[in-house]
């Protein structure tokens, strides 16, 4: 998934976020540091969120069923796989992939999982802790025979 496809996507559900949260345009572009017309217009679809409203969006609404939905789980994740090219160092424990998840390969303590929305790919210890995040399919499998040698 792209930086510009993330921004399409998360663009036109702000309102739906908006809704689900209960808050008015004027709270809403409060929070995100927008003015209120600047709301409007990228509610109504005449203009997209730039990548800084996006992120703040994900940071501030990681719980809204509506962003979990639209990037397929933690939308933190996305959005830092996405800024970083990849993620490499452990992270916080996940619920091991049974929604949002296909595992693609186990590998001594490690299963690489590809989510079915976004289609990143994330290397889980047998603690479903993270360990690695990519859209590169080659890198984390790499990454995986690493991991399950060093572990």
């Amino acid at each position: 998934m792209e930086r510009e496809l993330i921004i399409e996507l998360v663009s036109s559900k702000i309102k739906l976020i908006r809704t689900e949260k209960g808050y008015t345009q004027d709270k809403m572009a409060d929070i995100l540091g927008i003015s209120k017309k600047t709301l409007v217009q990228i509610e109504k679809g005449r203009i997209e969120a730039g990548w800084t409203i996006i992120v703040a969006l994900c940071a501030l609404f990681r719980d809204s069923e509506i962003l979990k939905g639209t990037l397929g789980d933690d939308p933190i994740e996305v959005i830092e796989t996405i800024a970083h090219d990849g993620i490499d160092i452990p992270k916080e424990r996940t619920l091991g992939g049974k929604v949002w998840w296909k595992e693609i390969k186990k590998v001594g303590n490690f299963k690489l999982q590809q989510n079915v929305i976004s289609s990143h790919f994330r290397i889980l210890d047998e603690e479903d802790y993270r360990w690695f995040s990519s859209f590169n399919q080659e890198e984390a499998e790499k990454r995986l025979l690493e991991l399950s040698n060093e572990y």
